[in-house]
């Protein structure tokens, strides 16, 4: 054995060592901390499939972002659950909706927390989907389309509509989820239109037809009724669609490009990161969160050594932002070192 065979070894010797030589590191500015937002006041509902996460209303959700932010995370992003869903999601573009509450709270509370609200349509749909369904009967049914189609067009018109009004509301970046073809564009065109010109748009540009999404689900309360949402979003199969889809975001003008859901696809992640001259975001999504905490409560894993080993992949496969149910408790970790 040469001298030089023993050069990596050197440099794992010791902790102090091993902490200089890093080649990635977390922290909790690379943090979006997701929180799932209900009317009332004082709610702090538990998600029996998520261990430590709650439905919260504005309130509580401001003080939780308050928290987070003095954990320094940067940022929340806001999931909506109204107390009333009808077939066009009303209440996602009302002044008085559920998330435009949160936001106006979760400013007062703490004004440099960043908040990101999702948007979409699934939590606050009849059906569960993430649009508007061609229904026979309604207005905009059209009967070249089959029955329960999703469809694409008029949901822009919905997703421009309820963006701006969330922005109004003061978030700072509007992240359209539903994969819609063209959301991008509409939003931004929206937000100019509305003197919102600051407001930025993070895109889920590449999102799949995951299995890993059950427990959001439950905690969005936006199950399907019928069907799937493979219609739109895409086969976990393909790679060269992510690349199409994301680079058609960053014609339309998106700011920030997400890949939903992270641990299954870092490949995807480092792709779309080395393809795009623009910040790259990763969900670790309800499923990735819970499957850690399953094994961490039967004692078969470590939770707090895998959970910060999870993240650690994700950044150093490319992403600039992760968003993480572990937010808080990550970034407690690692303040304690």
């Amino acid at each position: 054995m040469t001298d030089l065979d023993l050069r990596p070894r050197r440099l794992r010797l010791t902790p102090a060592i091993r902490r200089m030589v890093r080649e990635t590191t977390l922290s909790p500015a690379d943090f979006i901390y997701p929180l799932f937002v209900r009317h009332g006041t004082g709610v702090r509902q538990p998600i029996s499939s998520m261990p430590g996460q709650y439905q919260l209303s504005p309130d509580t959700a401001a003080a939780l972002a308050k928290e987070a932010h003095g954990l320094g995370i940067p940022a929340v992003i806001l999931f909506g659950i109204p107390d009333h869903k009808d077939h066009c999601g009303t209440e996602n573009y009302s002044p008085d909706g559920i998330v435009p509450q949160a936001i106006r709270a979760i400013k007062d509370a703490a004004p440099e927390m960043v908040v990101i609200s999702d948007m979409c349509f699934c939590e606050y749909t009849d059906h569960g989907h993430c649009g508007l369904l061609n229904t026979p009967g309604a207005d905009h049914y059209d009967p070249n389309q089959p029955a329960d189609y999703l469809l694409n067009d008029a949901t822009l018109d919905l997703l421009a509509k309820a963006s701006t009004v969330h922005a109004q509301a003061g978030a700072d970046m509007i992240a359209p989820s539903g994969m819609m073809d063209g959301m991008v564009a509409a939003i931004r065109t929206a937000l100019d239109r509305a003197g919102q010109a600051n407001v930025s748009v993070m895109s889920y540009a590449v999102k799949y037809a995951s299995g890993f999404y059950g427990p959001f689900r439950d905690a969005a309360e936006s199950p399907p009724q019928f069907g799937d949402r493979a219609q739109y979003q895409m086969d976990p199969a393909n790679v060269r669609e992510a690349l199409k889809e994301a680079a058609l975001d960053v014609a339309q003008g998106a700011d920030v490009l997400m890949v939903k859901p992270a641990l299954p696809y870092l490949d995807v992640l480092r792709a779309v990161r080395d393809s795009f001259n623009l910040p790259t975001a990763a969900y670790q999504v309800s499923g990735e969160y819970a499957m850690l905490h399953a094994a961490g409560q039967n004692g078969w894993i470590d939770l707090r050594r895998c959970a910060l080993e999870s993240l650690t992949s994700i950044k150093r496969a490319g992403a600039d932002m992760i968003l993480t149910y572990f937010a808080l408790d990550a970034a407690r970790w690692l303040l304690e070192g």
